[in-house]
């Protein structure tokens, strides 16, 4: 059930009118229904995919639980009889005992997500992926929910949060409908409760939920998919084209790709927060940033504060590579030396992000692109400071932030090649053709990739309005709070007016494909 179909929209008015009919301590029951349903209306075939997750997940969890509630009850009753050694005796058993079981199910639920999404890219690219295809097999939302569910695990074991004692609430934990598509990878602390209270009826959150959906839907259809056209045309005849076009097809992907999963997103965190559930942020108007570091703490949030909190933090910090990188010292000089377990860490991170899109190389390469330029950056941190002094550059400036941000999106957009190419060799052949001239003029060969001039118009103007609401809401403007706060009349005609943009500019027609969420396919 696409987001964007009709289907959808009855979907979600169907479960609000049934959830708020219903009693409130009845309402997760409404919730875990509807987001069965959608799964199995959505991909009925790999249904039992998410049941074994879940499944095990909640087993493991009790068990992981069960074993922090003893440990915890034991200490307290003993607490006077134990020595220190003792206590620490105990509590590598208990470790033991949590990290057994934690590997069990992160061991259950990656080798899932590895077979069924990584297994046939990896036939292929021996030459046996005629004879094998996994493809048809990958679940819905798999890497989102896989992600969720482990860091449920993993905070587990580390005793941050207490295990979830209702198989059925925490199986609606795990397939949350508006979620499934697309993320954002949420944590069991954040979300959890807020699935199994019953919210109460209130017009601020259908009129806000109703509100961004409809800029998702603004920025997916009329954007990203009007976008899409012309950047199909060339990525995918990549040899018909060079110079100018393929940059051009590359900065529309860029756009692209920011409308269709940030627009993904905000429908579905408009449609939670209808329901009364405010959903993990997943943007923060990523292309203002004014480095790649910075870019990723803004961009997929979910991803990359999953990626920092359960790899980032657990190799930076580790004795393991502090030791090692003591030992290089002598051979990389004490800073580099110092900054040996940041460094390998922030590598395991990216290839991590990489490998989450998809098993094909030109993911890896995605990863090592944005992974190496971080850190080449910590590398010559140092130095870039000396220059900027000597040439004295006033760092708190407009120009100099500006540059920064125009020299970050210009890195972000060169990035993007790898993961839309159809291959990494199909990747460099593009980069290559970059550089070379077309045979045909760039004015007139920009109108033969499928767009008129009215869609560039309108694509253009569809740019503007998004530029201007993000750069006000990253002045601090509430959008959606100056809008409420407008006359009746006025609200209601900017309603209009945005229902009208969608339904007239949206992309439609023959070979529109309604479910074709970028991200829905990672």
């Amino acid at each position: 059930m696409a987001f964007t179909s009709f289907y959808f929209l009855f979907f979600v008015a169907l479960v609000l009118c049934v959830y708020y009919a219903c009693p409130k301590k009845a309402r997760w029951l409404v919730l875990l229904a509807a987001s069965y349903a959608f799964y199995l209306i959505s991909s009925p075939r790999t249904f039992l995919f998410v049941i074994f997750t879940t499944v095990i997940t909640f087993c493991g969890g009790r068990y992981i639980g069960r074993q922090n509630r003893d440990h915890k009850a034991y200490l307290n009753e003993h607490k006077a009889e134990l020595t220190k050694d003792e206590k620490k005796a105990l509590k590598s058993a208990v470790q033991r005992k949590k990290r057994k079981m934690a590997a069990i199910v992160l061991v259950a639920n990656f080798g899932v997500l590895a077979v069924v999404k990584y297994f046939t890219p990896i036939l292929e690219a021996v030459g046996l992926g005629d004879k094998f295809d996994l493809g048809v097999l990958i679940p819905l939302g798999i890497s989102f929910y896989t992600f969720q569910t482990a860091a449920y695990i993993i905070d587990l074991y580390r005793s941050k949060i207490e295990a979830d004692q209702n198989i059925a609430k925490f199986a609606l934990f795990v397939s949350f409908f508006p979620q499934m598509v697309q993320g954002p990878i949420s944590r069991y602390d954040q979300l959890a409760g807020q699935l199994y209270e019953g919210h109460s009826f209130s017009y601020k959150n259908i009129s806000y939920g109703a509100q961004l959906m409809m800029w998702g839907f603004f920025k997916k259809l009329v954007i990203a998919d009007r976008a899409a056209i012309l950047v199909n045309q060339v990525f995918d005849n990549y040899h018909d084209y060079q110079g100018g076009v393929v940059f051009v097809a590359l900065l529309f992907y860029t756009i692209q790709i920011y409308g269709d999963f940030s627009g993904g997103i905000d429908i579905a965190r408009g449609a939670a927060r209808m329901l009364g559930i405010d959903m993990t942020h997943n943007f923060m108007r990523p292309y203002f940033s004014d480095s790649i570091s910075e870019f990723w703490r803004r961009w997929h949030m979910s991803l990359s504060f999953w990626c920092r909190d359960y790899i980032f933090f657990t190799i930076s910090l580790s004795k393991t590579f502090g030791k090692l990188g003591k030992s290089l010292r002598s051979v990389l000089g004490d800073r580099v030396g110092k900054l040996f377990p940041v460094l390998v860490a922030q590598m395991a991170t990216f290839l991590t992000i990489g490998l989450w899109h998809g098993a094909e190389f030109k993911y890896i390469a995605y990863g090592l692109y944005n992974g190496g330029i971080i850190i080449l950056g910590l590398l010559l941190e140092p130095y870039l400071k000396k220059l900027i002094s000597l040439l004295r550059i006033n760092v708190e400036s407009s120009g100099w932030k500006l540059f920064c941000i125009l020299r970050t999106f210009f890195l972000i957009v060169i990035g993007r090649m790898f993961p839309k190419a159809l291959s990494f060799g199909a990747a460099i052949y593009m980069f290559g053709a970059m550089l070379r001239g077309g045979d045909v003029p760039f004015a007139e060969e920009i109108f033969t990739l499928g767009l008129d001039g009215a869609d560039f118009l309108i694509l253009l103007g569809g740019c503007v309005i998004w530029f201007i609401i993000s750069y006000n809401q990253e002045k601090g403007t509430g959008i959606r709070d100056a809008i409420a706060q407008k006359p009746l009349p006025l609200r209601w005609a900017l309603f209009l007016l945005a229902f009208a943009a969608v339904l007239i500019l949206g992309v439609y027609g023959p070979g529109y494909d309604a479910s074709a969420f970028i991200y829905r396919g990672f």
